[in-house]
């Protein structure tokens, strides 16, 4: 079976609808999201109505968390700013869809378990690097993958217990690649893939502009930072 494993959306929807016409187009079956559907970016509604029409199954991540509770604390300024515009522009079902979500998840996939966490199992909000990235916490969630995302940077990571998964980023790049990005798992092989796919930035940056979120966020999408 094939599995794309996309993170850190955060409300961008062109950059999502690119990734998923490659996801269509390879004919993975199952989509999981390891948090942050929302944030930074201005389509947070048609983001939630795409990940309930696409049944793409999601954790909750931090800047899904600050916009329920309209709480930017610990957060950078601009992280803060669009936070609190998001919580404003939301739609209250776009709320209660976020709220449903829980901060982890496992489910088996074949023979594997799987874990999937924004941060890690040390802390729901840790910012997990490859080079920090190791076996100790496969065995700390009891599962043979673990899935994370929030640094917005891909990787794979393989040990004797199993791997370690880091699925990027969609909407907000930070590798210095633009391109949205995501991981293709076939569950049968074992095969893992990751994946860049181009979308129109030009798009995200004006109407990130137009509607009052700062400008830089747009900007940045350009440079992959």
């Amino acid at each position: 079976m094939k599995i794309a494993l996309i993170s850190d959306v955060h409300s961008n929807i062109i950059a999502l609808d690119a990734v998923l016409t490659d996801i269509d187009s390879i004919g993975a079956g199952l989509i999981l999201n390891a948090g942050d559907i929302v944030g930074y970016n201005p389509y947070p509604n048609e983001t939630i109505e795409r990940f309930k029409s696409r049944n793409i199954q999601s954790i909750l991540g931090n800047h899904d968390r600050a916009v329920i509770r309209f709480n930017p604390v610990g957060m950078n300024k601009m992280a803060a700013e669009a936070v609190l515009w998001t919580s404003k522009n939301i739609a209250a079902e776009g709320v209660d869809y976020l709220k449903d979500l829980k901060s982890r998840s496992f489910m088996t996939i074949g023979t594997h378990l799987c874990g999937i966490y924004h941060g890690s199992p040390r802390d729901d909000d840790e910012y997990l690097y490859e080079v920090d990235a190791g076996r100790e916490l496969l065995e700390m969630c009891e599962c043979s993958i673990l899935i994370v995302g929030h640094t917005h940077m891909p990787f794979i990571k393989r040990f004797d217990n199993g791997m370690i998964i880091n699925s990027g980023s969609v909407g907000q790049p930070r590798d210095g690649d633009p391109r949205a990005n995501y991981v293709l798992f076939d569950s049968d092989t074992g095969d893992l893939q990751i994946r860049r796919v181009s979308y129109d930035v030009d798009i995200v940056e004006k109407k990130v502009q137009s509607v009052g979120l700062p400008s830089f966020l747009g900007e940045r999408l350009r440079h992959g930072f």
